[in-house]
C-alpha cells in the first residue's frame, strides 16, 4: 500500500513538474534585456528568429511555441522589447502588429537627395525608392509642385511614423503636414506680403541661406520684400552661390562671390533678373519661413556682413552707405587672404 502511495506521489510530482516546465516556458521571465528589434516587410519566421536571438536564451523554445499558437507571418515594424518578457507576450505583440513609432526628423537638407537619405536612416524604405516618390510627376502636378519647387513641400521638424512606412506612405503624409503648416494665420499674412505659399517658401530659402542667425532673419526678410516693392533685382548673393554649385557640383566651396559671377547666365541669378528665382535654392525652416510673413518694416535696402561681427550684418538706406560697407567688407576679405 505504502509502495502504491509512493509511485502515486512521483507520478504527481512529474507530471506537476513538466507542467510547470512547460508553464515557464510560455509564461515565465525570458527576455534577457532590453531592445529594439526591427522586421522587414515580407520577413519570414527565419528571419524573425534570427532578430530575436539576442534576447533569448534558448531560441528553440520560441520556435516550439510559435508552432503551438500558429503564429507563422510576423508584421513588419519596429518593435520594443521588455527584459523578463515572457514568450507568449513577445509572440502576442509581433502578431498584433503593436510597434512602437519612430520619431522621424530632418533639419535643412539642399537637395531631395539629401533629404530622401536622411529619411532612409530612420524608415524601411530606401533612399531611392524614397526619391522615386518624392519627384512622381502624377504627384507632383496633381499637388501643384515640380521637381524644382518639390522640396518646399518638406517642412523641418521632427514627426511620428511607423517604421516600415513605404515611400509613399512618407511622402503622402509630409504633404498632409505641409498643408497643416500653412494655417489660415499663415495664409493670410502671406496674402499682406502679396506672395502666393511658393513664393514664401522661394524667398524664405534665401533668407535661410543669407544668415544663420535667426533674430535678423525678419530684417532680411524685410530688406528683399523693400526691394521686390520697388521692383529692384534682389541682387542676393546665396542665388549665384546657388548657380555655382549647380555648375562645379555641390561640394564646390565659395567664401567669396567675385564679380564675373554676377555675369552668370542662369534665372536664379538674382543680380541679372528681377524678381524671385524659379524655385527655392535650398529647404528653408519655420524661422525663415516665419520670418517673411513676420517681417520687419524698415527702409533698408542694401546689406554687407559686419566685419565687426561676424555671422551678422549691417544694413543701409542707401548705396552710398552700402559702397562704404562693402569697401571695409572688401579689405577684411583681403586681409584674411580671401579670394574665392
Amino acid at each position: 500500500m505504502i509502495k502504491k502511495i509512493s509511485i502515486g506521489v512521483l507520478l504527481i510530482l512529474l507530471i506537476g513538474g513538466v507542467g510547470f516546465h512547460y508553464y515557464q516556458i510560455i509564461f515565465g521571465k525570458t527576455i534577457s534585456k532590453d531592445g529594439v528589434i526591427f522586421i522587414q516587410t515580407n520577413s519570414n519566421m527565419a528571419n524573425l528568429e534570427k532578430e530575436l536571438t539576442p534576447f533569448l536564451p534558448e531560441k528553440n523554445h520560441f520556435t516550439w511555441l510559435a508552432k503551438k499558437k500558429t503564429f507563422i507571418r510576423p508584421k513588419a515594424g519596429k518593435y520594443l522589447l521588455e527584459k523578463d518578457m515572457s514568450l507568449n507576450d513577445v509572440i502576442n505583440l509581433l502578431r498584433s502588429g503593436n510597434q512602437t513609432p519612430v520619431i522621424l526628423s530632418f533639419n535643412n537638407r539642399d537637395t531631395l537627395e539629401k533629404l530622401a537619405g536622411r529619411v532612409a536612416t530612420q524608415i524601411e524604405a530606401d533612399s531611392t525608392t524614397i526619391i522615386k516618390a518624392m519627384l512622381d510627376s502624377v504627384f507632383l502636378k496633381k499637388n501643384g509642385f515640380t521637381r524644382a519647387s518639390a522640396l518646399g513641400m518638406y517642412i523641418p521638424n521632427s514627426y511620428q511614423f511607423y517604421w516600415n512606412t513605404s515611400a509613399e506612405g512618407f511622402r503622402d503624409k509630409m504633404k498632409k503636414e505641409f498643408a497643416k503648416f500653412w494655417n489660415q494665420d499663415r495664409i493670410n499674412k502671406a496674402k499682406k506680403t502679396g506672395l502666393k505659399k511658393e513664393e514664401v517658401i522661394t524667398l524664405a530659402s534665401i533668407v535661410q541661406k543669407e544668415t544663420a542667425q535667426k533674430p535678423e532673419r525678419p530684417v532680411v526678410a524685410g530688406l528683399y520684400i523693400n526691394r521686390l516693392k520697388k521692383g529692384w533685382p534682389l541682387q542676393a548673393d546665396p542665388t549665384v552661390i546657388y548657380v555655382l554649385k549647380q555648375q562645379k557640383g555641390p561640394d564646390f566651396v565659395i567664401k567669396r562671390v567675385l564679380h564675373k559671377d554676377l555675369k552668370i547666365k542662369s534665372p536664379y541669378n538674382t543680380y541679372l533678373h528681377r524678381g524671385l528665382p524659379p524655385a527655392l535654392i535650398a529647404m528653408p525652416d519655420v524661422s525663415s519661413i516665419d520670418a517673411v510673413l513676420n517681417y520687419e518694416k524698415h527702409p533698408y535696402y542694401y546689406m554687407c556682413v559686419n566685419t565687426d561681427k561676424i555671422g551678422f550684418h549691417v544694413f543701409a538706406r542707401t548705396l552710398r552707405q552700402h559702397n562704404r560697407n562693402a569697401k571695409k567688407y572688401q579689405r577684411w576679405l583681403e586681409k584674411k587672404g580671401i579670394w574665392r
